[in-house]
């Protein structure tokens, strides 16, 4: 769907093959032509680790802190490095304490003119609470890897497509929502994701939709295990199926494994369920976890240690592979 073809090259090749072989031959030596033509670029790990270093460096990124408006400001920088439109959705949400937060989603466009569009999405916010320490703390995390990793594979990505040919035929949108983490179980499901379901109800472009979205959460631990999310099959199973496949191509199936997972409450149920575009979730659920998630998560051991190159490898060679090849 996105590949990324050099017509004018296949076409002289084509026409001096034309000379010397038959119509079935020069099929085949074509379609070996146009899989050779597909480039796919490197992701650069040590770059997006870096980009979690810095994240972190601010501090917990949580709202009505100098450490989130400090992150804001960089990313906001470091897209518009990158992108050629930047948006900033500036709102307040009603927390489910009753709270009002404000809220600042930052969209990062490439292609802003194409009509066929991909959206990547990660929170940028870190939880105030280590609710799952013994015994809890009131304190915030550093979301390393819970908030900081899935942003850092979106700001590599976009830092490898603004440095490399890619169909202009397709836009990129990067989608960083805000205050994912402020929630409780007791607060119920919708006191999560409130960027994301505010962007869901408004995006930055009016009509705004996509052919498929990728959301990454907690992409960046180490031996994590994306299996295949429940929410992701129910509403994007094709989308699972390409990103799947693409992981397989790209070595990297022993991270992407084709288990069921369990349905998991994050930023793409509102896209889906409001905004209507068919959107997985690669998030780690590692087996056997008592909570279903990472041993780290939501506790102060979500820091730099937690964090490993070859994951964030893994997933954004995943999406380039995704990208350039299907």
């Amino acid at each position: 769907m996105f590949k990324y073809l050099c017509v004018a090259a296949l076409s002289v090749i084509g026409i001096s093959s034309c000379n010397s072989h038959d119509a079935g031959e020069d099929s085949l030596e074509n379609q070996a032509i146009t899989q050779a033509q597909v480039v796919v670029p490197q992701f650069n790990a040590d770059s997006a680790y870096s980009f979690i270093a810095r994240q972190v460096g601010f501090g917990p990124r949580v709202p009505n802190s100098k450490s989130h408006e400090d992150c804001a400001s960089w990313l906001t920088s470091k897209l518009n490095e990158y992108c050629d439109t930047v948006y900033l959705q500036k709102t307040k949400v009603l927390a489910g304490d009753k709270k009002e937060l404000p809220c600042l989603n930052i969209i990062g466009v490439i292609n802003p003119n194409a009509k066929r569009r991909v959206l990547f999405l990660a929170h940028w916010d870190s939880r105030p609470w280590a609710d799952q320490e013994n015994p809890p703390s009131g304190q915030p995390i550093d979301a390393a890897d819970d908030g900081a990793s899935g942003v850092a594979v979106l700001m590599e990505l976009s830092r490898v497509l603004k440095s490399n040919s890619f169909n202009k035929e397709i836009g990129i949108d990067i989608l960083l929502v805000d205050v994912e983490d402020y929630g409780k179980t007791e607060w119920g499901e919708d006191s999560y994701a409130l960027g994301a379901q505010y962007w869901s109800n408004n995006p930055h472009v009016s009509g705004y939709t996509a052919e498929a979205g990728i959301l990454l959460d907690m992409v960046g631990a180490k031996n994590a295990r994306f299996p295949q999310e429940g929410y992701s099959k129910q509403y994007a199973g094709y989308v699972l199926k390409q990103v799947w496949a693409a992981a397989s191509k790209a070595g990297y199936s022993s991270y992407f494994t084709y288990e069921n997972g369990g349905h998991i409450t994050d930023d793409h149920v509102p896209v889906n369920e409001i905004r209507k575009i068919p959107t997985i979730d690669i998030i780690n659920l590692p087996t056997g976890s008592p909570t279903g998630f990472g041993s780290h998560w939501h506790t102060h051991k979500d820091n730099m240690d937690i964090i490993d190159k070859s994951t964030l490898k893994a997933v954004g060679q995943t999406l380039l592979e995704y990208l350039y090849t299907n």
